[in-house]
């Protein structure tokens, strides 16, 4: 850690405390499920009294990370979505992360809509609702009244919120620094990880981001009867209050209550997939949490969507290479998919090229022979991640989504239909995805942005060879080496050197009785001795490299 972070860590002190406190009790049952004995097992409990040492590795990390608070599990939620990086494992233990967020007082709710609305409750609602209806990590959301009649939710941020925020990310950096320097967790690319959780963060904090959404959305399917989006009332919106039109519908999460109802539940389960489906590849533009509490059916079979906080987007580059990977799995095309996995992907410089790709082969034998309508994507795409992470590849964060995000989708959808199989919606896509990819418009747009990066080029090239045969006319030309693994060599040299010269000086002052006491030279037999002991680290130093004759 830089000693620039020293400052933060004495100003948030007590925070470290606690997160280390709690970091060490989770690890110290893991120390403790090593042993066979029973005794001293029971004695460590998280707060809801499970016995730690009894629990998988996965799953005392979800308990630590909803014990450190809010903050922390808006990270688990994330990290579930990167399982190219956790391994799929903890990313699947990770989803059934929760905020259990005790709700504010009323009187901060009141305190905080008056601060950012200028207005009493009583002045812009008739009924507000004392108990929020849901408290999550940033806000809670409490049902209204407006003055004109409107029923509505109003989302508000709880109180201090962003400076916990703040004081919590403050500290993941620190975190992520000290991780960055462990063999174990760098592959977790611990410092890239918390700067995209810290972007993600910092968005979902203001709600103003959250309204835009809401009216991109509704924009987008406002001629679509099967999907609900809540209507925002932008007069009552600010960064830190959103309020908007109130759904009524059952959650996905009563699936029994749904089951009961008189509707399809196959066309209700096709409907969501085909509302994200189009989001995806045709909006570009979607809802990033499609957990079964986020989506609500209606008694005419729509789909209402909640919580747009999490939204991604998706640029039509990253969405070429995003339908090229799904098309090669689907064609089981693995040369093709290899080379796809390669150029989008973070390489290792150390990757056997072959190897992948027989494995990848191998990933798509597995699934050649399902039919469309028995086609396991989600099982699939699941087994790629590891793939992925086994050659250590890691994917773009925004590609790494949008699979996850196809994973939950076909999950929740099958809490409807345990048949559904979202490759079988997929399939008609397919064939507007080579369709529109083949389209006049889309390769005129595709031939304009290469026609800009060629004059782009040109307007460059000449200037930069100008410039360096300026240099080389002038002298100043310089080509500068980088020597990787040469410095450790060149240290062992001259430490062998100065070994070999103090062995020979020491042997001539013996000879020549220098300083001698009792007939033996003080300074040449401690230099002898010095000398042994340099030879002795300098061995052991060649030992451990295990370079000492081997040949490359």
């Amino acid at each position: 850690m830089r000693i620039s972070a020293i400052p933060q860590i004495y100003r948030n002190v007590n925070r470290w405390g606690e997160i280390l406190s709690i970091l060490s009790k989770y690890g110290l049952a893991d120390w403790l499920s090593r042993f066979e004995f029973a005794f001293g097992k029971s004695w460590l409990k998280n707060r809801n009294g499970q016995i730690l040492a009894e629990e998988s590795r996965e799953t005392r990390i979800r308990l630590a990370i909803e014990e450190l608070g809010p903050t922390f599990i808006k990270l688990g939620q994330i990290m579930s979505t990167r399982p190219d990086i956790v391994g799929s494992d903890l990313a699947d233990e990770l989803q059934g992360l929760q905020a259990h967020v005790q709700a504010d007082e009323l009187e901060l709710v009141a305190n905080t809509i008056e601060t950012e609305l200028g207005r009493t409750i009583d002045d812009v609602f008739v009924d507000f609702s004392d108990a929020p209806v849901a408290s999550a990590s940033i806000g809670q959301v409490h049902r209204a009244r407006l003055k004109t009649g409107e029923e509505v939710a109003v989302k508000v941020q709880h109180d201090g919120i962003q400076q916990i925020v703040h004081v919590d990310l403050d500290i993941l950096s620190g975190l992520a620094q000290l991780a960055a320097r462990i063999p174990e967790l760098r592959p977790y690319r611990p410092q890239a990880t918390v700067a995209e959780f810290q972007r993600a963060l910092r968005r979902e904090l203001d709600f103003t981001r959250e309204r835009r959404h809401l009216e991109q959305f509704g924009s987008a399917f406002e001629d679509n009867d099967r999907v609900i989006i809540p209507r925002t009332f932008p007069q009552f919106c600010t960064e830190r209050v959103l309020v908007m039109d109130w759904l009524d519908g059952t959650p996905l999460t009563e699936s029994e209550s749904i089951r009961k109802m008189p509707l399809n539940l196959a066309q209700v389960a096709r409907t969501g997939a085909e509302i994200y489906l189009e989001m995806i590849f045709k909006l570009g533009l979607y809802h990033a949490d499609p957990h079964p509490g986020n989506l609500l059916v209606t008694p005419d079979g729509a789909i209402g969507l909640l919580d747009f906080g999490m939204v991604a987007r998706i640029e039509e580059s990253l969405r070429e290479d995003f339908e090229d990977m799904l098309l090669a799995i689907v064609e089981q095309d693995a040369q093709r998919l290899t080379s796809i996995v390669m150029r989008v992907g973070a390489v290792p410089s150390s990757l056997d090229e072959t190897s992948l790709q027989l494995d990848l082969s191998d990933y798509v034998a597995h699934y050649a022979h399902q039919s469309v309508d028995q086609f396991d994507l989600a099982a699939a795409l699941t087994e790629m991640f590891d793939l992925m992470r086994r050659y250590e590849i890691v994917l773009p964060s925004a590609i790494a989504l949008l699979l996850k995000v196809l994973v939950m989708l076909e999950g929740t959808a099958q809490t409807l239909q345990p048949e559904f199989s979202l490759m079988e919606v997929l399939e008609p896509f397919r064939k507007q995805l080579v369709a529109l990819r083949l389209s006049p418009t889309r390769q005129f747009k595709k031939a304009r942005n290469l026609a800009y990066e060629f004059q782009q080029l040109a307007e460059v090239v000449p200037r930069r060879v100008r410039d360096i045969l300026q240099q080389v006319q002038s002298g100043r030309f310089d080509v500068h080496l980088d020597h990787r693994g040469l410095e450790p060599s060149v240290n062992r040299l001259v430490l062998g050197m100065l070994t070999s010269s103090l062995f020979i000086g020491s042997v001539l002052m013996i000879n020549n009785d220098v300083w001698p006491l009792r007939e033996v030279s003080v300074p040449g037999t401690l230099g002898m001795i010095l000398s042994a002991v340099m030879g002795l680290r300098l061995l052991r130093a060649i030992s451990k490299s295990g370079s000492l004759d081997r040949r490359k």
